[in-house]
């Protein structure tokens, strides 16, 4: 009988062990999981800041006030009203 008794609480002692095995090693993955989600989104908040560098630089370059000066710069001058034409799409609901 003590034979059978000492079996079943080594049993249990392993048992246990395995379990607590377990949650360190799912805790731990748990935690690079959290380390890696963290910094992909520092990198995500910097490549959205430069993203909005980029489309503010795209607009100050296309704005009147730098291509003008720099369309003088190679002779060119601004059209008039009357060299400005309009086109239009024609309208898909009347075809």
């Amino acid at each position: 009988m003590r034979v059978k008794g000492r079996i079943w609480l080594a049993g249990w002692l392993v048992f246990t062990l395995v379990v607590l095995a377990w949650v360190v090693t799912r805790d731990a993955a748990g935690y690079a999981t959290a380390r890696h989600l963290d910094s992909l989104r520092t990198r995500k908040a910097v490549l959205q800041a430069q993203r909005a560098e980029l489309i503010r630089q795209v607009r100050r370059a296309g704005s009147r006030a730098v291509l003008v000066p720099r369309a003088r710069e190679l002779g060119l001058r601004p059209a008039a009203d009357s060299q400005i034409i309009i086109l239009r799409l024609p309208d898909p609901e009347r075809n």
